[in-house]
């Protein structure tokens, strides 16, 4: 129990990093003259950072264990967290999102070479869609309450106190974690190089790869990033009010995840419970992006249910998790999860690039955003068409 404590708190923190620039954007534009193109960028650094760092951390797992890979990688999030509170302007809040990022990059995946080591292969998806529920209070926390908190003493004070807890965070895990035997073929030898070209040739991936990098990375570039410019530009909608309609899609975003794992059980099949999520959630952006601007509490509600039903990162993450061998767990969810982030992070930036290029071109935002949602949607269909040609199972179980 102490150890899912340390791991939930670390993740927790991980949820919030990902998700706070969507309340602090206004101020944090005005006070570092950020434009959208760069505000865009500044969110997918950390993206981007998290993603890349996915392959060593992929590698310390298999070789080291998640004590010391978690605790001594987050110290790069306090750090982070520390620079982004006194940042002057773009390279500073983009180098110290980067830090944040790379800080925050070994927590879920090392919760999950935990689950996928201590428990059976069926319980996998139950696990990891309830961590993953639980843990998105992080997003609850950089909802309403940080708006409130921004308010009352300031963007830069609140992530002062943030970076502070980051760091009692990484103590507790390096303290309280406890790293399972190591497996002889999977302790490192291979190197990352090899164990990585090992996962990248296993063909069940392929079909799974683009809603892998589609399906997270839209839910998250609309909670992260565009539901603040949206819901101020479009409707009207005040810092607190953005917030509570932020805090909405955080309390979706966590149910929906907690009710993927009893789903699965349900179902039986996570590919099956993956495609009906997706089916929702890429029927709820074009809807947003036809009838979203003519009603704020059509927008809510449709952005409430994206959150619930978008969330699919861990059915997705435990139907691929049964095509990998025991030696490669560590490296095969890190590469995974570096598609699923990696693709978060390019979202963002090409949407910051399309959001900052039309305002440029005097688009009215209504226009601008509904047709964002609708290339949302679009990626969203085009990926799950591939998905649907990928294998249910393994033909037998991994080596």
């Amino acid at each position: 129990m102490r150890i899912f404590a340390a791991l939930l708190f670390a993740y927790t923190l991980s949820q919030f990093f990902r998700a706070f620039l969507a309340i602090v954007a206004v101020d944090l534009s005005r006070d570092l003259s950020l434009d959208s193109t760069q505000l865009g960028a500044v969110s997918a650094s950390w993206f981007a950072a998290f993603a890349l760092a996915q392959f060593p951390v992929g590698f310390a797992l298999d070789r080291f264990g998640p004590r010391r890979t978690i605790g001594y990688v987050m110290i790069a999030a306090v750090l982070g967290a520390a620079l982004m509170a006194s940042a002057t302007g773009f390279v500073s809040a983009f180098l110290a999102m980067a830090l944040i990022g790379i800080g925050c990059s070994p927590i879920l995946m090392g919760s999950m070479y935990l689950f996928a080591r201590n428990h059976p292969p069926e319980r996998f998806a139950m696990l990891s869609s309830f961590f993953i529920g639980v843990g998105a209070i992080g997003n609850l926390l950089g909802a309403t309450p940080l708006a409130l908190s921004v308010e009352l003493i300031g963007w830069r004070w609140s992530m002062a106190g943030i970076s502070l807890i980051t760091a009692s965070s990484a103590i507790a895990a390096f303290v309280m974690l406890r790293d399972p035997e190591r497996i002889e073929a999977g302790d490192g030898r291979g190197g990352m190089i090899a164990g990585l070209m090992e996962v990248i040739t296993l063909r069940a991936l392929w079909l799974i790869l683009p809603i892998t990098f589609v399906s997270y990375s839209v839910v998250i570039a609309t909670r992260s990033l565009w539901i603040a410019p949206y819901m101020t530009q479009v409707h009207g909608y005040s810092v607190t009010a953005t917030g509570n309609a932020a805090l909405l899609m955080a309390i979706t975003m966590s149910i929906g995840a907690l009710a993927y794992g009893p789903l699965e059980r349900l179902v039986r099949d996570a590919k099956k419970t993956a495609i009906a999520g997706s089916v929702v959630t890429c029927a709820a952006y074009l809807a947003l992006a036809i009838w979203g601007h003519a009603s704020a509490i059509a927008s809510v509600a449709l952005i409430g249910l994206i959150g619930a039903a978008g969330l699919t990162y861990g059915i997705i993450m435990a139907h691929a998790r049964l095509f990998f061998p025991p030696h490669l767990i560590g490296r095969g969810v890190t590469f995974m999860n570096f598609v699923f982030i990696g693709g978060a992070g390019l979202i963002q930036w090409f949407s910051g690039l399309f959001v900052g290029t039309a305002e440029r071109t005097g688009m009215a935002p209504a226009t601008i955003y509904g047709m964002l949602y609708a290339a949302f949607g679009l990626l969203l269909l085009a990926s799950l068409i591939v998905y649907l040609l990928s294998p249910a199972r393994p033909l037998s179980a991994p080596r």
